[in-house]
């Protein structure tokens, strides 16, 4: 298999270098040549296997060059931390509505399952006795879940950029605390800026040749392909427990990674029955959704920080899935836009009907499931432990941290200020 740039103007290359570049030399994000597909019985097969063996199962179709067995090695390291056996446990909350929890890894957060793969399987960039430098952006758990995924990776510098002042104080501990070889670098400006500092680094052709520079962000192929394991995984468990067939999953965005490697799964064959993409206040793809009128803008701050995102990078990938076509895309997806308002009060009815705490990205997905009315889950992206300061004001529950958090807000924290300036970020990016 060959991975292909979105823009298609790039040649085709191998895993190994598409993961290496992050992104494709047009600036386009790299997808596979041709999208695998599972049969009615091969996903039957795959039914009743744990989540590694399933994880497994997917990446043998992506990495033909590697044996079952080599990837089940990296697959059983990359999840032995989580709290919870199921790994990805399905949750009730009352007769209809159902949530598949993503955060009971080390961070506390969706990104584990990709960043955390990531970082386990970063021989397959290559070239270990050259030092890599991971550069990612962060709007919050990112940086936490690369921090956790890489730290004390030989011979890996990792350098995350974060908003200043625009995340949580413990999503902000989770990537300061650590040292060694995490070096977090807080800039005066918006998580768009990041962004835009990443790629413009990624573009700048003479660096790159000069420096050997990856990104562990969504738009690397290697944190956006793990995400698409869960929604087979949590397919199934919601088939066991609901016995329904052709869920609607309810997909909280920002970035738009993760509904796109839901789609990405639904293409290999599972069978969902689409997505909402539910959004905060920064509504871009819903608005696209409603009016078909495509606009990325500056980003607004909300109570679901990690959401604040005004020009999603997967967008590329969500038409690419789709052929280009917009009318397809907005076929397949239903948009949700849940202002502040509205997500102090799901927070609070979630915690007086059912004790049921909810992070505010969560809270999005869940007041999304509501409106919707439709058969399938939410994915609950983050753990309420991590949005206290939010949560307790609203629920008037004190939000337990748990043993990992607790022990690591103890630690100094270390950051370095940064310009939105992409010769400052270049000079530090050579320097580390």
């Amino acid at each position: 298999m060959k991975f292909i740039s979105t823009r298609g103007k790039s040649p085709a290359v191998t895993a190994a270098e598409a993961i290496r570049r992050g992104l494709a030399p047009d600036g386009g994000l790299y997808v596979p040549d041709e999208l695998p597909v599972f049969s009615a019985s091969e996903l039957e097969a795959l039914y009743a296997l744990p989540y590694a063996e399933l994880s497994a199962a997917v990446l043998e179709r992506f990495l033909p060059g590697f044996s079952r067995e080599e990837l089940l090695d990296y697959t059983k390291k990359a999840y032995p931390s989580f709290d919870d056996d199921a790994v990805v446990p399905l949750h009730a909350l009352g007769d209809k509505l159902w949530t598949m929890e993503l955060f009971h890894g080390p961070t506390f957060a969706f990104k584990d399952f990709g960043a955390g793969f990531m970082g386990r399987m970063v021989g397959l960039l290559g070239g270990a006795d050259e030092k890599l430098v991971i550069l990612t952006a962060t709007s919050g758990d990112t940086g936490s879940a690369v921090a956790h995924g890489f730290y004390n990776v030989p011979g890996v510098e990792v350098v995350l950029l974060y908003p200043e002042g625009k995340i949580s104080r413990l999503q902000e501990c989770q990537m300061t605390a650590l040292g060694g070889n995490i070096h977090p670098l807080r800039v005066g400006g918006t998580f768009d800026d990041c962004q835009r500092l990443v790629k413009e680094l990624f573009a700048d052709s003479s660096f790159r040749a000069a420096h050997r520079v990856s990104s562990a962000n969504s738009i690397n192929l290697l944190r956006w392909i793990p995400q698409a394991f869960y929604y087979f995984y949590g397919y199934f468990r919601w088939r066991q427990a609901a016995g329904g067939e052709s869920p609607v999953v309810v997909v909280p965005s920002g970035n738009y990674g993760n509904l796109s490697a839901g789609m990405l799964a639904r293409r290999m064959g599972l069978p969902l029955g689409g997505f909402v993409a539910a959004s905060n206040a920064n509504d871009v793809v819903p608005e696209f959704l409603r009016t078909g009128d495509y606009r990325p803008r500056p980003s607004v701050r909300t109570l679901a920080n990690a959401m604040d995102v005004g020009a999603p990078s997967n967008f590329e990938r969500m038409m690419w899935l789709c052929g280009g076509d917009a009318d397809a895309l907005r076929g397949e997806l239903l948009g949700f836009r849940c202002d502040d308002a509205m997500i102090r009060r799901t927070i609070d009815g979630l915690y007086r009907n059912y004790g049921y705490l909810s992070d505010p990205h969560s809270a999005v997905g869940y007041a999304a499931s509501v409106a919707c009315g439709r058969p399938g889950f939410y994915l609950s992206t983050a753990h309420p432990a991590k949005f206290g300061e939010v949560i307790s004001p609203v629920t008037g529950a004190k939000v337990p941290l748990p043993p990992r958090l607790a022990e690591l807000v103890k630690r100094p924290r270390v950051s370095e200020p940064m310009a939105v300036d992409l010769g400052a970020l270049e000079e530090y990016v050579a320097g580390v």
